[in-house]
């Protein structure tokens, strides 16, 4: 995938050759055999468990498929300044969560054509309509931290499979610092980024409902 004007983070947690496992090709089998004119797949986790990575890699292996990532419907630093969250970005509250669930709702629907936001990570802003998912892309995957929190609005969205990367919290630890310092943050940085983003892995795996696959690792 490449996300409007940005340098990317770093990739986390897909070994090389997994589409080759007997796991891999589970789930890709897995969704292949969801019936339906359009199929939504919700790849969900905590920030650093290689939900992204994954996300990519099944879209790059499954036939009229597109990915949909939540990031998009960050709200915007200027709203988050207002509302005294600017350094909470990222957390559940710093995002239009409505936005997302009516995006989700429009998903649903066959032969549509769905325009939504996608996040611009070099500039720390989205980007209106710069995304498109065509009439006939049948399986779309949507990743994001917050895909199976159970609470409203986000159980609103129905999804036809869901997966989850459980991933343990020193690993997400490590992982974290070396994005954050990937994007030339120093120390001081670094570790206000990695404590915001533990507390919001905390919160997505304390309050997320079961998926039907969960990838550990």
């Amino acid at each position: 995938m490449t996300v409007a004007g940005g340098r990317r983070p770093p990739s986390f947690g897909l070994p090389p050759g997994y589409f080759d496992t007997e796991d891999g090709q589970g789930l890709i089998g897995r969704i292949n055999a969801v019936p339906g004119e359009r199929v939504l797949v919700a790849v969900a986790g905590a920030p650093g468990s290689g939900k992204s990575t994954l996300a990519e890699a099944l879209v790059d292996q499954l036939s009229d498929a597109v990915l949909v990532p939540m990031d998009g419907f960050h709200l915007d630093d200027s709203v988050l300044e207002r509302r005294g969250l600017r350094h909470r970005k990222g957390a559940v509250e710093t995002f239009d969560a409505d936005g997302f669930q009516t995006m989700a709702a429009r998903l649903e629907q066959p032969g549509r054509e769905v325009i939504y936001p996608v996040f611009d990570r070099s500039r720390e802003l989205a980007v209106a309509g710069a995304g498109v998912v065509a009439p006939a892309s049948r399986v779309v995957v949507i990743e994001g931290n917050y895909l199976l929190l159970d609470q409203a609005p986000w159980n609103r969205a129905r999804y036809d499979l869901t997966v989850f990367l459980e991933v343990p919290e020193a690993e997400l630890a490590r992982r974290l610092t070396a994005r954050w310092r990937g994007f030339g943050k120093d120390e001081a940085a670094v570790a206000a980024h990695l404590a915001n983003d533990l507390a919001n892995a905390r919160f997505v795996t304390r309050q997320s409902r079961p998926a039907n696959v969960i990838l550990r690792g």
